[in-house]
């Protein structure tokens, strides 16, 4: 077992649950919140959720349930090498995406528009709602009953005047003082995880080709790196092989990085940690250009690529008028769902109606929303 750093979070010091249980016999508190997030249902259904691509175009691609395991990966990997919790990473990476709606980034945008008028949609919000009150399993208390550590690292973005709502979980936003570097690690290894394989995806759909890639210095480096060593290698294993290097370089280069920083402020505790005006997990100046400008060709090269914005397109119209008719008439709804509906409309008026109607929606996976909207919408559908 790795001996944890000073400035780790020690399974014996977590700030507790929001109900109080008796501490679990054979499994650390952060493995108890890790095993709850993966029976959950929110996670399951992360398998049936986009990532960039809509579910039913291809068993390849990547979706937000691999992409939160490849998280998990690279985050255990990081922590190990730091000497920091690798279950609470763990835990924090596996329920990052939880709260996202169907259709990926489209979805919430969608959402988050009709949610406007009554306090919009943000997807680390609903991350932690399914957490703390939507997962409905068990017998003393609503949700998963995570640690307050797990919970913060997943609200890693949040509104100032929604996180004022949010007690002492959302204090941190309001101080503007940092979470755990569990937290801000699962954060990091996100990125790393999103685009790098976004670039395999991307190839793999035929919107991105090498030579558009070779433009870029963390791919061009390591293509030139593999086909000089592997000159006969086909094209499939060479991408393989180029992103898992890409991929190694950013690891080892957060890792170096990161150390150098926490060695040379000799950080004592988690408390010295939340105190620090900057974030300390994190990539050298040169990789961050790199990563950058990483982001900046997938955002133009495939995430407005014409067939995207073209899905996008219609998972939005799918999105909007689900709510729009689940909204105007909750019978439209499923028996359990409408009496969900009801309490929160007795309880709040229109804006408790809306946000219940948003979680219905937001748990939908891409090919449920599908088939919701064909059946009330297309007179064919019968059923």
């Amino acid at each position: 077992m790795t001996t944890l750093a000073r400035y780790a979070v020690h399974d014996g010091r977590t700030q507790g649950r929001q109900y109080q249980e008796s501490s679990p016999l054979y499994r650390t508190e952060f493995q108890r919140d890790r095993d709850r997030i993966i029976h959950s249902g929110a996670f399951r259904r992360l398998e049936y959720k986009t990532q960039v691509f809509v579910n039913h175009e291809g068993d390849m691609f990547r979706t937000r349930l691999t992409h939160s395991i490849e998280v998990a990966q690279i985050g255990r990997s990081v922590a190990r090498a730091l000497s920091l919790n690798e279950d609470l990473t763990e835990a924090v990476a596996l329920a990052h995406d939880l709260g996202h709606t169907p259709f990926g980034h489209a979805g919430q945008d969608a959402l988050n528009s009709c949610m406007k008028r009554y306090g919009g949609f943000e997807h680390n919000l609903q991350s932690l709602r399914v957490v703390d009150e939507l997962e409905d399993k068990y017998a003393e208390f609503p949700g998963l009953n995570l640690t307050f550590e797990t919970r913060e690292g997943i609200l890693k973005h949040c509104s100032p005047c929604n996180a004022e709502t949010l007690g002492e979980v959302g204090q941190r936003f309001v101080e503007r003082s940092q979470p755990s570097l569990e937290a801000q690690l699962a954060n990091v290894a996100d990125e790393i995880a999103y685009n790098n394989h976004d670039v395999d995806d991307g190839l793999r759909a035929g919107m991105l080709n090498v030579e558009q890639l070779r433009e870029l210095p963390l791919f061009a480096e390591q293509f030139a790196v593999v086909k000089d060593r592997y000159p006969t290698i086909s094209d499939r294993r060479c991408i393989h092989e180029v992103i898992r290097r890409m991929i190694n370089q950013q690891v080892t280069d957060l890792i170096v990085s990161s150390r150098q920083r926490l060695e040379h402020l000799d950080l004592a505790s988690v408390e010295e940690v939340r105190q620090h005006d900057q974030v300390l997990i994190g990539f050298s100046q040169s990789m961050s250009e790199g990563n950058l400008e990483l982001k900046r060709f997938l955002r133009q090269h495939l995430y407005q690529h014409y067939r995207v914005h073209r899905m996008s397109h219609k998972a939005q119209q799918v999105v909007i008028a689900l709510f729009d008719a689940f909204t105007g008439d909750s019978k439209l709804l499923p028996p359990d769902f409408q009496k969900g509906v009801l309490q929160r409309e007795l309880a709040e008026g229109e804006q408790g109606r809306a946000r219940a109607v948003a979680d219905y929606v937001a748990g939908m996976t891409d090919r449920f929303a599908i088939t919701e909207y064909e059946r009330l919408f297309n007179p064919g559908y019968l059923t």
